[in-house]
């Protein structure tokens, strides 16, 4: 599991290893990992650590202390490193002493020339983008050259990843002994690169956001016994599709039947149910028991009661797509079984009564926000896929829930009824026994490795995201 913490919970664990240690030792100990994963880097070139050019931004704060030590122990390997202030006058007294003492400078500007920058900048209590004066010294890094950021991209928000005017893009940040939910959550995440984590002996409690790995999803997979049979491995049932979206029905029955559900009840108009029977002869049609629905793909418009009738069912529900319009808090947060919401930012928007800009810019608290006034499990679909739990049956409250962030994702998926495959897969996690947080997380996650395996850096369908989903599951249980 990879563990996010907020700026609070980081700074408190800090402030109480900082009280057992001689005065700047945690600086130092960061310094130290900074400057092995620069040298890393630098080793790539023909002179690898000796001779390279290696500029700092130095901002004001402990990052650019790090970024200050980091380069006086560069330098001390024999690279040439300068540092441009972001304000001269509040540099790090000690940083600035340990460059000058290993030969590194000052200068004014940005040299024409380097071989890796390291951005200091910013830390991560920094908010609102970058100032002008950070600023004007990112414009002028040299193109191409390779940056590192400090902890943190500088102008990207550490708790939500929300980037609310100019920031740094690093090809690599070094993240000082916590990830920050800004690492792992867009916009912020993708103007990370790859990230390093350092670790300084930091003691965190509770998480605020977390990523699953494969040995996670592994471990949450429903499993067949020697005992199992379709009943027993979970039906779900899909009311979806209509007759001017028929392949909605079809991709969110391949999505059910491929991740696992032990079998599929279709519920819908004939002539998707006729397109579904085409595709997936073993698909039982019409109403019967089933241990979760998923609704919603494909419904189009005027079937709202259809919605209703399966919430007032003790069974979980996933709601996807039309299925989401118009739903009333009270009812959701009324249910005993486990219910799963599956927006994207314009359906989330809706149901939050906000813009699709806000809902994209701030996905960490949209998400929070769903779950909370639902009482659902929210799955906001997009670039980082979020999932947080509210109740309604689910792990618990917004409180004390850590986000789950899907690692997964790729653009390549971002095609018509990839979401429709997603909502099936999910939808048969929750048959099979899943809470509405475990089943979003999950398959947010396989329909990642699914979309990746068809992709393979070409366009793909979403049929082909479906029939890619056995892979997925292989991939997850491979020690």
């Amino acid at each position: 599991m990879r563990t996010a913490y907020s700026v609070e919970t980081v700074r408190a664990a800090e402030r109480e290893l900082m009280a057992r240690l001689p005065e700047g030792a945690l600086m130092l100990r960061a310094a130290a990992g900074l400057a092995a994963v620069c040298a890393g880097l630098l080793a790539r070139r023909p002179g690898r650590v000796y001779g390279a050019r290696v500029v700092l931004l130095v901002g004001p704060g402990d990052n650019g202390g790090d970024a200050l030590y980091a380069g006086a122990r560069l330098a001390r390997r024999g690279a040439g490193v300068t540092a441009v202030p972001m304000d001269p006058q509040r540099m790090h007294a000690g940083g600035l002493a340990a460059l000058r003492a290993a030969g590194g400078r000052v200068a004014d500007t940005v040299p024409a020339r380097a071989d890796l920058v390291l951005d200091g900048l910013l830390g991560i209590g920094g908010r609102g983008g970058l100032r002008p004066a950070a600023a004007a010294l990112v414009e002028r890094i040299p193109s191409g050259v390779p940056v590192v950021a400090v902890d943190l991209p500088s102008g990207v928000d550490a708790d939500t990843g929300e980037v609310a005017g100019p920031a740094v893009t690093a090809d690599v940040t070094v993240a000082f002994g916590a990830y920050k939910p800004g690492l792992l959550i867009d916009p912020g995440a993708s103007r990370a690169g790859a990230v390093h984590l350092v670790d300084i002996g930091l003691a965190l409690g509770e998480p605020d956001a977390e990523a699953l790995q494969h040995a996670d999803v592994a471990g949450l997979l429903p499993e067949p016994g020697a005992s199992s049979d379709k009943y027993r491995r979970g039906v779900v049932g899909i009311v979806a599709g209509s007759a001017q979206y028929p392949g909605a029905a079809v991709l969110a029955v391949a999505g059910a039947l491929r991740g696992g559900a032990g079998a599929v009840r279709y519920v819908g108009p004939t002539a998707a149910a006729d397109a579904v029977l085409a595709r997936y002869p073993e698909t039982l049609i019409g109403r019967g028991r089933v241990q979760a629905w998923v609704v919603g793909p494909g419904l189009g418009e005027g079937r709202a009661g259809e919605v209703a009738g399966l919430l007032a069912e003790d069974v979980p529900v996933l709601v996807d797509a039309d299925g989401l319009r118009g739903l009333d808090a009270e009812v959701l947060r009324a249910r005993s079984a486990p219910t799963l919401l599956t927006p994207h930012a314009g359906e989330a928007a809706a149901l939050l009564g906000v813009s699709r800009e806000s809902v994209e810019a701030g996905r960490l608290g949209s998400v929070r926000a769903l779950a909370e006034r639902y009482g659902v499990a929210a799955l906001l679909k997009g670039s980082t896929t979020l999932v947080a739990s509210g109740g309604g049956g689910g792990r618990g409250g917004v409180g004390g829930v850590p986000v789950r962030v899907n690692p997964t994702g790729t653009p390549w998926l971002a095609t018509a009824g990839s979401g429709d495959v997603l909502s099936g897969l999910a939808g048969a996690l929750l048959a099979g026994g899943l809470s509405g947080a475990d089943a979003g997380a999950v398959g947010a996650y396989l329909h990642g490795l699914a979309g990746r395996r068809a992709a393979s850096g070409a366009p793909v369908l979403a049929q082909e995201v479906a029939e890619a989903l056995p892979g997925a599951w292989r991939d997850v249980r491979t020690p």
